[in-house]
């Protein structure tokens, strides 16, 4: 597959910008098994302990913690639908990113801040401060250009790359759920 130039992903930013502020959809599950394994599920338990049921995120580890062990504001990731669609080109290699949430919502620091709590399905994850940035596998699946684009100042304002979350009510999480702000007191209310 053809890696996209930077004046390509340039042209597919609008589509992204316009992403919903809230009331997105939840687009796609992906859950990772193994290193490099992707299973691409139509709903998936979501678990304080374990974040996706049956994702590797805990026996993983990090190189962001202490003593190596998987970091507890790691537990998800989420990315922009549009911004995937645009750098893989094709849904197919939507799981290549190697993220487990795809939704279709303004993922945005000035629209999602740290702390900020979300309804997906029937369970409540909340954005962490982490910053997602991407690896080398990015590159070679997406392309450098493509690393540079999600990495810029205005991709970094926009979180293109994604966003870390953790899972702070248990639930299930479906393709087509949608995916909304809660306010402290709709958090009690959402299963």
């Amino acid at each position: 597959m053809k890696h996209l130039t930077r004046e390509e992903l340039e042209a597919g930013l609008e589509s992204v910008r316009q992403a919903p502020r809230d009331g997105g959809r939840l687009a796609m599950i992906v859950r990772r098994p193994a290193v490099d394994a992707r299973e691409v599920l139509d709903e998936g338990a979501l678990d304080p302990a374990g974040g996706l049921v049956g994702d590797t995120w805990a026996a993983r580890g990090s190189s962001r913690t202490v003593d190596g062990s998987s970091h507890p504001d790691m537990q998800l990731t989420l990315i922009n639908v549009r911004l995937v669609q645009l750098v893989a080109q094709t849904k197919e290699r939507w799981p290549l990113s190697g993220d487990q949430l795809f939704v279709d919502l303004d993922l945005s620091p000035g629209n999602l801040p740290a702390g900020t709590r979300l309804g997906v399905g029937s369970a409540v994850i909340e954005i962490t401060p982490q910053p997602h940035t991407g690896c080398r596998k990015f590159v070679d699946r997406f392309g450098l250009e493509a690393m540079k684009f999600v990495n810029s100042p205005a991709g970094r304002q926009m979180s293109l790359r994604g966003i870390y979350a953790r899972v702070v009510q248990p639930g299930t999480a479906r393709v087509g759920d949608r995916v909304s702000k809660l306010t402290p007191t709709s958090v009690e209310h959402v299963a």
